[in-house]
């Protein structure tokens, strides 16, 4: 079993900040703003009562998004794109729903090339800095707590299909971004299918999202980033560093003891190796919500 580290949610370019671990340390990974695509943040739902649009709109004084680069208005109508789409309770589901997880262009191929297949392991990590109540009660950045590269999810993989125009899916499926016509006009339009189970655990679904941990990776505590340092600078557990990580070398593994993960690229490929593999396995038995 081959796992992936996938870099999803808010970024520098596109949301422009970080997404929020909440003060009862649930991890909301916030989907990047994406014009055509049909996921507003306000059909987002954080609990009962509130959205995720409601949560963004308290989290920063300004309220505005980051779209490539350049910033616009935060309205109830601004749209997202939900990939990966993993927690259950974001939005309404059919009984037969499972988590998907699209990918397309280089960072398909990327996945391609790597042979990415049928039982392998997303784990999905992004951006993520804590929060605390502000003087209204609502949820705001604790500005003394470090910006981390955090695992928020997982997925394992039961199916990958190519979806391109005219390509059959079944109908629970249709609602995915990469289902709709804009994706599928790209030749390497791909929807990851999750298990329903696990592979190694039936009595775990084979998709979920994580509750904040931040002990070390090596008591698989899920934060990536190394204590007192910048987010793409990892400290990972020892046996990594005898494994092929995609999009790094041995020279990623610097001698101030650190691993420093590569700034560009979104999937970054662990070859199989029995030491990641049972790490990776008590990891979602640990953290999984």
């Amino acid at each position: 079993m081959k796992v992936i580290f996938s870099r999803k949610g808010f970024d520098a370019e596109n949301g422009g900040y970080a997404s929020p671990i909440l003060p009862d340390l649930r991890l909301v990974s916030l989907p990047i703003p994406w014009k055509t695509d049909e996921h507003k943040y306000s059909d987002l739902q954080l609990d009962s009562s509130r959205t995720y649009y409601d949560l963004m709109m308290g989290l920063k004084r300004t309220k505005t998004i980051k779209f490539s680069k350049e910033r616009y208005e935060l309205t109830q109508y601004t749209k997202c794109h939900l990939d990966p789409d993993i927690n259950s309770g974001t939005i309404n589901r059919t009984s037969i729903w499972r988590g998907l997880f699209g990918q397309m262009d280089g960072a398909q191929t990327h996945l391609v090339n790597e042979n990415v297949a049928k039982d392998d392991l997303f784990l999905f990590f992004g951006w993520f800095k804590q929060t605390k109540f502000g003087k209204d009660e609502r949820v705001v950045f604790d500005n003394k707590t470090q910006d981390l590269h955090v695992i928020f999810g997982y997925l394992q993989i039961d199916k990958i299909i190519t979806v391109n125009i005219g390509t059959a899916i079944e109908e629970w499926m249709e609602y995915h971004p990469h289902a709709s016509e804009n994706y599928r006009e790209n030749p390497t339009n791909t929807i990851y299918v999750a298990r329903d189970k696990l592979k190694w655990n039936e009595d775990i679904h084979g998709y979920g999202i994580f509750k904040f941990n931040e002990k070390s990776l090596d008591e698989y505590g899920l934060v990536l980033t190394k204590e007192t340092c910048s987010r793409s600078k990892w400290c990972l557990p020892p046996f990594f560093k005898n494994v092929h990580i995609s999009c790094h070398s041995l020279d990623s593994w610097r001698p101030e003891g650190y691993f420093q993960s590569a700034k560009i690229g979104q999937e970054f490929v662990v070859a199989d190796d029995p030491c990641v593999e049972k790490w990776a396995k008590k990891l979602i038995e640990k953290n999984r919500i």
